[in-house]
C-alpha cells in the first residue's frame, strides 16, 4: 500500500529505529512507548488488518510472537513476563493499517488493559 506508515519503514523511505529484521519480519522501537520497552513487529508484506488474514497467512503471521519471544529473551525480561497486543480497527484501538504486534515489557501489566 503506497500510503502505509509501516510499508515505508519496510522500504527504508522513513526512518526507525530497528531492533530485528529477518526476510519477513521487521520490528522496530515505538515512537510512542507504553512501557519501557516496546517494540512493533509487523511482517513486511501489506495486510491492512486482523481481519484481512487468509489461511495462506499462517506461517507468515505464526513468525510475530516467535520474534516477541526472542526479542523479550535478548532483552531479559522474557521471566519476569510481558505483554503483546494485536489490535483490529477503531474500536480494537488499531491506528495503523498494518497489521503488527506490541511487545511490551519492563513493567508490571494490568488487566483489563482499558
Amino acid at each position: 500500500m503506497q500510503d502505509c506508515l509501516f510499508c515505508k519503514i519496510v522500504k527504508r523511505e522513513i526512518p526507525a529505529d530497528i531492533v530485528y529484521e529477518d526476510d519477513q519480519v521487521l520490528a522496530f522501537n515505538d515512537i510512542n512507548p507504553q512501557a519501557p520497552t516496546h517494540i512493533l513487529i509487523i511482517p513486511k508484506r501489506h495486510i491492512a488488518t486482523l481481519n484481512d488474514l487468509e489461511e495462506a497467512d499462517q506461517a507468515l503471521v505464526g513468525r510475530l510472537p516467535v520474534v516477541a519471544a526472542r526479542l523479550a529473551r535478548e532483552r531479559g525480561f522474557a521471566d519476569d513476563g510481558y505483554r503483546v497486543v494485536m489490535n483490529c480497527n477503531d474500536q480494537g484501538g488499531q491506528t495503523v493499517y498494518h497489521i503488527h504486534m506490541h511487545l511490551m515489557g519492563g513493567r508490571r501489566f494490568t488487566w483489563p488493559a482499558g
